[in-house]
């Protein structure tokens, strides 16, 4: 009876056979693939034309070089010569005396006295109804100067009311609504109203409206550091006229 090889047993027998084959491929292709070369595509057709142009010379101009005609000759320096004189003129030396005093020489008082004058603070009149010191007072007000402010504005008021006539925005033809009327008037420093400015719809709204201020009665003057000065007060009034 024949013995059958093994078939793994004769594909041993070439196993070395195909491994230097395989390596000697692998060192084929490692060795081509580094002597393999690659080049930079040509993109000379795709980049425009440039001109190089000659740099501008500029002409630089030649400058004659001129003679320039010596210094004129300086004059010699005289040296000014010292006269020495002699001193034979006398001088008259004054003697200072001293002011000084010591113990020995008497002194004698004056009679006349030395009188401290105080100059008087000039007082600025027409000082706004806001700031004043001492505010002038209405007839019939009391209190503290928080309390105659508001007083005298009261006052004022009041007998503006009581003096104007209503019927006079009638006969003047006013529209009807809410009129403003505009007062400011002075009040000098001996408590009588004096300059009267007022501003109203209409010139004989406003010379009736300083009538009534100019016919209020007479005030104690406001005061500014104990001096009666003139005081500027402002008075907004407002009026409705009817249809």
């Amino acid at each position: 009876m024949d013995i059958k090889k093994n078939p793994r047993a004769v594909i041993e027998n070439y196993s070395k056979i195909f491994f230097q084959i395989g390596l000697v491929l692998t060192l084929v292709i490692i060795n081509f693939m580094m002597e393999y070369k690659t080049y930079d595509s040509d993109s000379s057709s795709r980049l425009g034309i440039v001109t190089m142009k000659e740099e501008m010379k500029e002409d630089i101009p030649i400058v004659m070089q001129q003679e320039l005609p010596p210094p004129p000759p300086t004059a010699p320096v005289v040296m000014e010569q010292i006269k020495v004189v002699e001193d034979d003129l006398k001088i008259e030396e004054s003697i200072i005396e001293s002011t000084e005093t010591d113990e020995k020489t008497a002194v004698f008082k004056s009679n006349t006295e030395i009188v401290e004058v105080r100059e008087r603070e000039e007082i600025i009149e027409d000082i706004p109804f806001v700031l004043i010191e001492d505010v002038p007072v209405f007839p019939g007000c009391k209190g503290n100067n928080a309390e105659l402010k508001k007083c005298f504005s009261d006052k004022v008021t009041a007998f503006f009311g009581k003096n104007f006539d209503p019927a006079l925005t009638q006969e003047l033809g006013l529209a009807p609504g809410k009129k403003k009327i505009y007062v400011v008037f002075k009040i000098n420093n001996k408590g009588k109203v004096g300059t009267v400015n007022a501003r109203a719809p209409h010139p004989l709204l406003e010379k009736e409206v300083t009538r009534i201020i100019t016919s209020l009665p007479e005030m104690k003057p406001g005061r500014q550091r104990g001096m009666p000065v003139t005081v500027t007060y402002s008075l907004p009034i407002s009026i409705m006229v009817e249809e």
